[in-house]
C-alpha cells in the first residue's frame, strides 16, 4: 500500500534522533545482520550467477529512482513495435544469491520487507547484495527476472512472459535527470516511449476505474531558531510514469499466475465509506474544493503535489488503503483441499475478493524483490510458468505461510511508520504548545451510551497536521479553533483541546 514518505536534514536535532532509535528498539526492528548471514551473502555475492541465462546486454537498460538510491530491483527499456510497444522490464533476481533454507534465507523471512524511517532504513536483504552483487547497478552484469510484455497502441496487454537473463543498465537516472531530459527533449527514445506507455496506461487505469496514488515525500528541515518546518517535495510526472510499468508488469505476472493455476496476489477492498467521509473532511480542513458528485479518483486527477495543502491531502489519502493483503491459491489450505481463485478468465473481473479495489485489477507483487518477501515468490512462479515448468517445491511449499508472514511485517511497518509521523510532528509543534489553531475534527468517537463524543481527531489547516483532540460534544465534520497542550517528543504524542 502507499506509505507516507519522511526525511530528516541533518540538522535534525538530536532528541528526535533519539527517539527514532528508541522505536526501533522498542518494536523490534533489528539493528544488524548476524554474523552467519553476512558471511552467507558475502559468499553469495561472489557466486558466478550468468550460466544458463539469455545474454540480453545488447538491451539499453536504466534505472529510475530516489537521488541516492542503491537497492536498484528495476530496469526498463520501452521500444515500439509498429503498431504497439514492447516493455522489458529487468528484475533483479535474488533467487540467484539466495539458497531455500539457508541462514540468509531465514533471515530475510523473518524481516519480510525493507522496513523505511526518516532518518535510516533497516534493509531486506544484507547490503553487499541489496546494494552490491543483486542490485542492477550501471555498466555491471547482473542477473535479472526479464519480462518483455507486449502492448497494442492503446496500452492494453497483448503478450507477456518472463525469463532469467544477464543485463547491464546503462545510466542510473534519478526522478528529477529523467524529467529534465524529457523536458528539453534530450531523453533517448525509450524514454520518451515510456513516457509515452505511462500515459497510455494511466488512461487505462482510469477507464478500469483504478487510481494510483501519488504520495510526496515530507522533510522536516530545521529553522536558524532552531525550530522545524515541514516541507513537500513534489512528484514528477515521470514518477507516475514509471510507476505505470511495475503495476503494468504487476498486472501480466497475476494473468500468469490465474493461468498457472497457483500464485500469490495482493488484494485490497474497496475504501470503506467512513473513511472517504473523513478524507472528504479532511480536504475541508485544507480547503480543497471537492464537489459531492466528484468520485474520489477524479478528485485526484486535479491535485498538484507541488502544492502544500494538495500534497498533505495526498498523504492523508493512505489511510483509505486499510485491509491490504494477500491471497495465496493453488496450495493446501487449513482443511487440506486446494485452495482455487473463484471464477474463471471469463468472470475474474467481477470476482472482488481476488482483486486490488485501488488498481481495479488483480495484481501480483514481483518487481521489488530486494525490498520484499513476497516478490521473489511471485517471480519464480511466473518464470517457471513461462518456460512449462513445475513451480519449484521450495515455492509452493512457502506460499501458504507468505499471507500471514506479510501481514505481520506489514502490521510492524505500518506501526513505526505512524509513530514516526507522531515523533515527526511532535518536533514541528514543541515550541507552540499553548497557541491557537484551525483545523476540522475529522473523527470523533462514538459513546455507547450515546453521550456526545469528548474524543477524536483533528486536522490542522497549517501545519498539515492530524492529531487527537479532546473537548466536550466534538462537533464532527465542523471548523474548530482548538489549542494545542501536548506535543512531546520522547512520548510520540501531539495532544489538542478545543
Amino acid at each position: 500500500m502507499p506509505t507516507r514518505h519522511l526525511s530528516l536534514a541533518s540538522t535534525t536535532s538530536e532528541e528526535v534522533r533519539a527517539a527514532l532509535a528508541a522505536l526501533r528498539a522498542e518494536i523490534g526492528l533489528p539493528a544488524m545482520f548476524p554474523p552467519d548471514v553476512v558471511d552467507e551473502a558475502r559468499a553469495a555475492a561472489q557466486r558466478d550467477v550468468t550460466r544458463d541465462r539469455q545474454d540480453r546486454r545488447d538491451i539499453d537498460f536504466v534505472t529510475i529512482d530516489p537521488p541516492g538510491s542503491m537497492d536498484l530491483d528495476q530496469a526498463v527499456h520501452v521500444a515500439s513495435s509498429g503498431d504497439g510497444y514492447i516493455v522489458r522490464y529487468a528484475i533483479a533476481d535474488v533467487a540467484a544469491f539466495v539458497t531455500p533454507g539457508s541462514a540468509l534465507d531465514r533471515e530475510v523471512g523473518r524481516r519480510g520487507m525493507t522496513v523505511y524511517g526518516p532518518d535510516t532504513r533497516t534493509p531486506l536483504h544484507p547490503p553487499v547484495l541489496s546494494e552490491g552483487a543483486a542490485s542492477l547497478l550501471p555498466n555491471e552484469d547482473r542477473p535479472a527476472a526479464l519480462w518483455t510484455i507486449g502492448l497494442d497502441s492503446h496500452g492494453e496487454i497483448t503478450s507477456a512472459t518472463v525469463a532469467r537473463a544477464i543485463v547491464r543498465s546503462r545510466a542510473r537516472l534519478t526522478y528529477g535527470e529523467a524529467q529534465s531530459a524529457l523536458d528539453d527533449g534530450s531523453a533517448p527514445e525509450s524514454l520518451q516511449l515510456l513516457a509515452d506507455v505511462g500515459r497510455l496506461r494511466q488512461a487505462r487505469e482510469r477507464d478500469r476505474g483504478g487510481t494510483s496514488l501519488e504520495v510526496p515525500e515530507q522533510e522536516v528541515v530545521q529553522n536558524p531558531d532552531r525550530t522545524f518546518t515541514l516541507a513537500f517535495r513534489r512528484t514528477l510526472p515521470v514518477e507516475g510514469w514509471n510507476a505505470q510499468i511495475s503495476l503494468l508488469t504487476g498486472i501480466a505476472a497475476a494473468r500468469i499466475m490465474r493461468e498457472a493455476g497457483v500464485g500469490i496476489f495482493r488484494t485490497l477492498p474497496p475504501a470503506d465509506p467512513r473513511d472517504l467521509a473523513r478524507l472528504r473532511r479532511t480536504a475541508q480542513a485544507l480547503s480543497i474544493d471537492w464537489p459531492s458528485d466528484v468520485a474520489y479518483p477524479e478528485l485526484l486527477h486535479r491535485l498538484e503535489s507541488r502544492k502544500p495543502a494538495h500534497a498533505a491531502f495526498l498523504n492523508e489519502a493512505t489511510t483509505l488503503f486499510r485491509g491490504a493483503g494477500y491471497l495465496a491459491f493453488g496450495v493446501p489450505g487449513d482443511d487440506g483441499a486446494m485452495v482455487r481463485l473463484p471464477g474463471d478468465g471469463a468472470d475474474r473481473e467481477g470476482d472482488g475478493g481476488a482483486r486490488h479495489a485501488a488498481i481495479a485489477a488483480e495484481y501480483a507483487h514481483v518487481t521489488a524483490p530486494l525490498r520484499r518477501l513476497v516478490d521473489r515468490y511471485g517471480t519464480e512462479i511466473c518464470v517457471a510458468h513461462s518456460a512449462g515448468r513445475d513451480v519449484p517445491r521450495w515455492v509452493a511449499d512457502a506460499l501458504p505461510g507468505l499471507p500471514p508472514a506479510m501481514a505481520a511485517t506489514g502490521r510492524l511497518a505500518s506501526g513505526f511508520e505512524r509513530s514516526c509521523v507522531d515523533i515527526v510532528e511532535a518536533a514541528l509543534l514543541g515550541h507552540r504548545v499553548g497557541q491557537q489553531f484551525d483545523g476540522v475534527v475529522v473523527e470523533a468517537e462514538t459513546k455507547k451510551d450515546g453521550s456526545p463524543p469528548t474524543r477524536g481527531e483533528v486536522v490542522l489547516r497549517s501545519p498539515a497536521v492530524r492529531a487527537r483532540l479532546d473537548g466536550e460534544a466534538l462537533p464532527l465534520g465542523e471548523r474548530v479553533r482548538v489549542t494545542l497542550t501536548e506535543a512531546s517528543i520522547p512520548e510520540r504524542k501531539v495532544r489538542f483541546t478545543l
